[in-house]
């Protein structure tokens, strides 16, 4: 192996592994729960709010090159990416990549 490829071997071998290892686990145990369970719907409950307090102390106390973005332009794009998170069947997904979207425009553009 290359001498420059190494930190990535190594980040593959102790990050990426050991967590996809329990998200497996976790798809062949949830296979045959119902969607509609109480304990599933509180678990999506939860991600759901964990991830929104992470995206909210990310906009409110930036780490790194983000602190150097106007809060008006971080604000404005976690009310578009919410926008869009409502527009796009409550997709979680959606909502973050067309807040990324606006948050790169700008700070493109206002940055």
């Amino acid at each position: 192996m290359s001498a420059d490829l190494w930190p990535y071997a190594l980040l593959l071998l102790v990050g990426f592994l050991p967590n996809e290892i329990w998200r497996v686990i976790g798809i062949v145990l949830a296979r045959g729960l119902d969607d509609s369970a109480p304990v599933v719907v509180w678990v999506r409950a939860v991600a759901t709010a964990v991830l929104g307090g992470v995206i909210v102390r990310i906009v409110l106390i930036p780490p790194g090159a983000l602190a150097s973005v106007p809060m008006p332009v971080r604000l404005g794009a976690l009310a578009i990416g919410f926008a869009g998170y409502r527009l796009v069947r409550r997709s979680p997904f959606a909502g973050i990549a067309i807040a990324e979207a606006a948050l790169l425009a700008g700070a493109v553009l206002f940055g």
